[in-house]
């Protein structure tokens, strides 16, 4: 019988090459690296709390474009949040508000995704901690600010002390972090609309909420926050593999 060759009896200079110092191979190790994380559900529940932050960063910044009066964020450790502003009840303010929420992951993901493409990463940094610092100011629990101040020190940390290379990795994780964590939260979201629904009537979700505000279905919302989400995935994944 004739024995298979062996991985060692394979020449050398026949293996494919592998540059570890080449953007696209960073951009696709950090995918994976990801990838990895968010499927680990010990690790995705830990790091959640900052798709959680930008979910509801998303609510209080467009409650502010839309000139409703913002009385707070809240983070809870289950990994949700909740925004609270002041304003008509419905309208288009109103609506926008809260369609702001799960799409805003994926779109700073997008931002994110385009300072990378054209060699920003510091730029990102400083913008994410600005970012942090914002939303610091509205928050009021104190685990909300415990959250806050943990991510924002991870980040300022790194900004600071870090070596470039590191910064350019953390900047595409973070990248790739946002943009399938805030896929994977909207899968989350139908998965628990079907869950709440069969056992307590209509559920409370950001998607429900806005069919009971336009009299559009809430499987519509999700669909439309699923298309956002996976349309910045795409075109982040052209901007930094092509790179």
């Amino acid at each position: 019988m004739r024995i298979p060759v062996a991985a060692r009896d394979i020449p050398v200079d026949r293996l494919p090459d592998i540059d570890l110092t080449s953007h696209q191979t960073l951009a696709l190790l950090t995918a994976l690296g990801v990838l990895l994380v968010i499927s680990t559900r010990a690790s995705w529940m830990v790091l959640r709390h900052v798709v959680t932050i930008a979910h509801e960063g998303g609510h209080a910044l467009v409650a502010l474009l839309a000139g409703r009066r913002l009385s707070g964020i809240r983070l809870h450790s289950d990994t949700s949040g909740v925004t609270v502003s002041r304003g008509r009840p419905r309208g288009v303010g109103m609506i926008l508000t809260v369609a702001a929420g799960y799409p805003a992951p994926a779109l700073l993901g997008l931002g994110f995704a385009a300072l990378v493409a054209r060699g920003h990463v510091v730029a990102l940094l400083w913008l994410a901690v600005a970012l942090l610092l914002g939303t610091l100011l509205l928050i009021r629990n104190v685990f909300g600010v415990m959250s806050v101040v943990t991510t924002g020190a991870v980040v300022f940390a790194l900004s600071w002390y870090a070596e470039a290379r590191v910064k350019e990795v953390f900047a595409y994780a973070a990248t790739w972090f946002l943009l399938v964590g805030g896929l994977r939260t909207v899968g989350e979201l139908q998965r628990e609309r079907r869950r709440r629904g069969a056992r307590h009537g209509r559920a409370q979700s950001d998607a429900d909420q806005l069919a009971r505000l336009t009299g559009l279905p809430g499987l519509l919302w999700v669909g439309a926050f699923a298309v956002v989400s996976v349309a910045s995935l795409l075109v982040s994944a052209r901007w930094l593999v092509a790179l």
